[in-house]
């Protein structure tokens, strides 16, 4: 896993802060590891070697190296998985909500990858380990229908039924409020946010971002949402949601920081996904039941309010 290079650009309500606090923040790591960069001459601040210490003012450039885990192997990791469906070419996993994907800085054991290692230990052949075949990718709290190849030439087919929007992905979302209209499609460019590098946001000159949606049920103050992204950027359907007013339930980053509902994740599931099996052709579909947690969160909604269909919402 090669060397990450992360640039963090100084704001005005961030002028004055220790270059170790503002890190610890950016990054999502401890004050004690960003320390350990910053004396291991992995930061700098406008090209220049500081302390842990260092007040940072506005326009500063922070730039850091960040290595890779301190082990390069990727461990095999007996993580039990929901298997949906297995063949000689691929494998269709219902991910956890609280599960990484790849191993990422911070995030070397524990992952998906670990877990399919275990499973099918050829995938560490691939030339990209730690990837191990997987072919797109869910958000760490977002649980659902996630594929993996078990062969780089059926991880590029599979791709390529990405990139040409051959792959229909549906998603249940619980969103705050109540989206009118009940049905549309939201088109609004992405990109990294420059106040944020951990967040993304709607901003011009992003990349291309589409995505369709459809009130199944609304609540007293909620919606449940039916989601379908035409495009794949990262937390695309989370910054969308919240561009129209209506973030998801659970969502810290583009939502309420203080959540209404008694949720320790974000209301998102990658509930279905449909495409063709690169060697046989054949349409395939795949769908992951609601968790238990997210699934009993609807029924107590149900019980104290009882759920209305848009169309019938819209008459009265």
């Amino acid at each position: 896993m090669a060397t990450q290079v992360v640039e963090v650009k100084v704001i005005e309500t961030q002028a004055g802060e220790r270059v170790d606090k503002l890190l610890a923040a950016e990054l999502g790591l401890s004050r004690s590891a960003v320390q350990r960069l910053v004396k291991g001459g992995l930061v700098v601040v406008n090209a220049a070697p500081v302390k842990p210490s260092h007040r940072l003012q506005v326009d500063d450039l922070v730039v850091v190296r960040l290595p890779p885990p301190p082990s390069l192997e990727i461990r095999p990791e007996s993580i039990p998985l929901r298997i949906l469906y297995e063949d000689d070419s691929l494998i269709v996993v219902d991910k956890p909500a609280g599960m990484v994907t790849h191993p990422a800085y911070g995030h070397a054991s524990g992952t998906l990858v670990n877990a399919l290692l275990a499973h099918y230990p050829p995938l560490a052949q691939f030339d990209d380990p730690e990837r191990a075949g997987i072919v797109h990718r869910l958000d760490k709290d977002t649980s659902g229908v996630i594929v993996t190849a078990k062969t780089e030439a059926i991880r590029r087919a599979l791709q390529a039924q990405f990139k040409a929007r051959q792959v229909q992905k549906t998603y249940l979302a619980l969103v705050e409020g109540h989206p009118d209209p009940a049905q549309g499609v939201i088109r609004a460019a992405i990109g990294r946010d420059p106040n944020d590098r951990k967040r993304m946001a709607v901003l011009r000159g992003g990349r291309k971002a589409i995505t369709a949606y459809r009130v199944l049920e609304f609540f007293d103050r909620h919606s449940l949402v039916q989601v379908e992204p035409q495009t794949g950027r990262t937390h695309q359907i989370r910054v969308h949601m919240a561009f129209i007013r209506h973030p998801v339930v659970g969502d810290r980053v583009y939502g309420y920081r203080r959540q209404r509902l008694p949720l320790r994740r974000h209301f998102l599931h990658a509930r279905h996904i449909r495409f063709r099996h690169p060697v046989t052709d054949q349409s395939l579909e795949f769908w992951a039941e609601l968790p238990s947690e997210l699934a009993d969160l609807v029924s107590r909604l149900r019980a104290q309010t009882p759920s209305i269909g848009p169309e019938r919402w819209l008459e009265n």
